[in-house]
């Protein structure tokens, strides 16, 4: 439990985000009727989080201890640069105001300052507050850890008195806007910023947020008949909403912010301006689209211009048209030239990965948009990836790309599914094989622990030999043969038709020819395959089909 809030907590705060807003995302989509029933919430949130997460990752490879100060604004500005829709605007800003305050320092004091900061400067960016919203949230958060007879006196106390607080301010949202009580849910953005502010208890305290966050408010608000944009099907907006939503970066001076913002407030409304110090995010939906970014152009310089039609958008996440077979393409993410090349030989594009740093939902997008594809089929191989995976299929389906997320969990079971692929089937009948052949595949790698840890299997010391099946440590061993044997024989203990050895750099041929024979041993009518995989992270992947 920490004392001071510093860099490391910080960076391991933005880690949990962007974790819990990546498992949360299409819950809060579901959410989402205000200020649009876009159905993008949680999707814009996870996206300004990874943005926040990829500029402050940045910095720390920068400088590897740079302190709390140049992290925290690392993540601030990291996040105003991403940020995504009127709730990631907002977050951004609330980010910011927090950033301000803990540039002087990370005490229980300071967090219970820098959290009021945070909610003042979150409704300063919005031209029209509205209560029942993720300023609400933020504002509870920061009474909560701040005010009454027992203010909370420890950086844990300050943490979870603001977390709590925040979750029954968000069950009270329906009470305060009465698009949310015609709905019968709560705000998404709120449920968003309490994610946000669980991880920073579990980074604090390392004590993990409870139970499950309250979606709706039966017992005060009459349940009606679910609407749409809140059960996952986005709807357009209605006659008294604008047609567009735009939102760009704009490098300007200060005072000419007073003039930009009545100019857009009289064009639209969700009008959110977020930033300082020359650089400003700019949201607002409006009719004329044209005339918001001419009114950016005369206050500085626009950039990054994103303009959605909410109704087109809609339409093109409504489209079932099937493109043709001959446009489809299989990208397998990967690590290791050998895993990569034998990708290739199968017929998938490859996106090599670093194992240290994991592609963002950026450069899955980017990725996708390179196969030249309508269709596209994607083999993560990694559980990390799929909350980023998610939010870039959401983005590439705007688009009008079609495209299947396949959640291969190791590059073994991503093996198995391209053995399977068949682009003269139609797309469907090709995922639901390639999905098949992978659920089929048991999966196993071998790696070094890098510390004592409690595991599955017991206490490991750093530098034993971990076995883990399925995801979860089995066997801890002292020597890799031996842990790789053992880890072979209790998976074809359930039987299995072909077994699959990729060998990592630390791997032997010596391993794989003992390996191979044990399993022959074992079970003489399993065929096995040996591959050089060249992956560094983990010595030996094993699969079993």
């Amino acid at each position: 439990m920490l004392d001071t809030l510093d860099a490391p907590a910080v960076r391991t705060w933005y880690r949990l985000s962007l974790a819990a807003l990546g498992e949360a995302r299409e819950e809060i989509d579901a959410l989402n009727v205000y200020p649009v029933p876009d159905g993008d919430t949680g999707t814009n949130l996870y996206l300004t989080v990874e943005s926040a997460a990829a500029n402050a990752e940045t910095c720390f490879a920068q400088h590897p201890e740079p302190g709390l100060g140049p992290a925290m604004a690392a993540v601030a500005r990291g996040a105003l640069i991403g940020a995504r829709g009127n709730s990631g605007v907002i977050l951004a800003q609330w980010l910011r105001g927090l950033a301000a305050t803990l540039a002087d320092g990370g005490a229980p004091a300071q967090l219970r300052l820098a959290l009021a900061g945070a909610a003042e400067a979150a409704y300063q960016a919005v031209a029209e507050p509205v209560e029942g919203t993720l300023l609400t949230v933020a504002a509870a958060a920061a009474r909560a850890a701040s005010t009454g007879p027992d203010t909370p006196d420890t950086l844990a106390a300050v943490a979870e008195a603001a977390y709590l607080a925040a979750r029954e301010a968000l069950v009270r949202t329906p009470l305060q806007l009465d698009v949310l009580a015609e709905a019968g849910v709560v705000d998404a953005g709120g449920r968003g910023l309490v994610a946000v502010l669980g991880a920073l208890l579990d980074a604090v305290s390392g004590q993990s947020p409870m139970g499950p966050v309250a979606l709706r408010r039966e017992s005060a608000v009459p349940a009606p008949d679910p609407q749409p944009g809140c059960d996952g099907h986005e709807r357009p907006p209605g006659p008294g909403h604008p047609a567009f939503e735009v939102i760009y970066l704009l490098d300007a001076p200060d005072d000419a912010l007073p003039t930009l913002r009545a100019r857009l407030a009289a064009l639209g409304d969700s009008l959110v301006v977020g930033g300082g110090d020359g650089l400003w995010t700019v949201h607002v939906h409006v009719d004329d689209a044209g005339a918001a970014v001419e009114a950016g152009v005369e206050a500085g310089r626009p950039h990054r211009i994103r303009i959605t039609h909410f109704a087109e958008a809609a339409a093109r996440q409504g489209e079932s048209t099937v493109p043709t077979p001959q446009g489809r393409v299989v990208l397998s993410v990967v690590t290791g030239s050998g895993l990569a090349e034998l990708c290739e030989q199968a017929g998938s594009a490859v996106l090599p990965a670093d194992p240290d740093r994991p592609p963002v939902s950026g450069e899955l997008v980017e990725a996708v948009r390179r196969c030249a594809a309508r269709e596209v089929v994607l083999l993560l191989n990694d559980p990390e990836l799929r909350a980023a995976a998610g939010a870039a299929a959401d983005q590439l389906r705007e688009e009008g790309l079609r495209i299947a997320v396949l959640p291969t969990r190791s590059p073994v079971q991503g093996l198995a599914a391209l053995a399977v692929h068949e682009v003269s089937r139609r797309f469907d009948e090709d995922v639901v094989a390639m999905t098949s052949a992978a659920g089929a595949t048991r999966y196993a790698e071998l790696a070094v622990a890098e510390g004592e840890s409690w595991t599955m299997a017991g206490v490991c010391q750093a530098g034993d030999v971990l076995g883990l099946i399925d995801g979860d440590v089995a066997v801890i061993g002292a020597d890799l043969a031996d842990t790789a044997v053992t880890v072979l024989s209790r998976m074809l203990a359930a039987g299995g038709e072909l077994v699959t050895l990729v060998l990592g750099e630390a791997a032997t041929d010596e391993l794989a020819d003992l390996l191979v024979t044990h399993a022959r041993r074992q079970r003489p009518e399993v065929d096995t395959l040996v591959y050089r995989g060249g992956q560094e992270s983990a010595p030996l992947l094993i699969g079993v089909e």
